[in-house]
């Protein structure tokens, strides 16, 4: 290994720690689909343009293919892998399956990733390009589809599957529980379903 050029690096993923040596060029998109077969992170445009990449980094968003793995070493790093607790799915994965918020799923990594971060920094009180009122005294502003749209707007699906994505967030937030341990399925049925179309229309 060349000491210019390669380093050996220790990753901290979804709470295990990985060694490897790595090209000082190497993304962490590649690190970790190439060298730790963490294949669950996809790589669509390889750009930073459609999301399909997304990981959390230290618990803030990231499109892992313009990250160099150098660069995320010591950090904690999230992927799609260490979203569930078992066999218990985090929240906002059941919210994508109940609603059907994917088709072909390649982009649904990404997208559940990337919504993680967007209830979290919503509830922290971070505004978006569409937020009316963005004073720090005001607090979060509603999580109206329109703010969930804008904000989860860096994640593409090519099979647009955006109006289930939307009521997916958004139940997923009301639960309260999208940052913390994985919920059930919701027993509300029918009509809680009902509720997340209305809110998306």
């Amino acid at each position: 290994m060349d000491p210019s050029t390669s380093s050996a690096i220790t990753l901290n993923i979804n709470g295990e720690k990985h060694t490897l040596s790595v090209d000082h060029r190497t993304t962490l998109l590649d690190a970790l689909r190439e060298r730790l077969e963490m294949t669950g992170t996809k790589k669509g445009c390889d750009q930073g343009q459609c999301g399909a990449c997304t990981v959390l980094v230290d618990g803030r968003r990231a499109v892992s293919c313009l990250q160099f793995a150098v660069a995320a070493e010591d950090r904690q790093i999230t992927t799609i892998e260490g979203m569930a607790e078992g066999d218990e799915l985090h929240p906002v994965q059941q919210a994508f399956l109940d609603l059907d918020g994917y088709q072909c799923g390649y982009c649904t990594p990404g997208q559940i990733c990337s919504a993680v971060a967007v209830i979290e920094e919503h509830a922290a009180g971070w505004p978006s390009a569409v937020t009316d009122d963005v004073r720090p005294e005001a607090g979060p502003p509603p999580l109206t589809p329109e703010e969930i749209r804008e904000r989860m707007s860096g994640n593409l699906c090519r099979c647009g599957a955006y109006t289930s994505i939307v009521q997916a967030v958004a139940r997923a937030a009301r639960s309260g529980r999208a940052a913390g341990p994985p919920a059930t399925a919701s027993a509300a049925g029918d009509t809680q379903e009902e509720k997340d179309k209305e809110a998306a229309a």
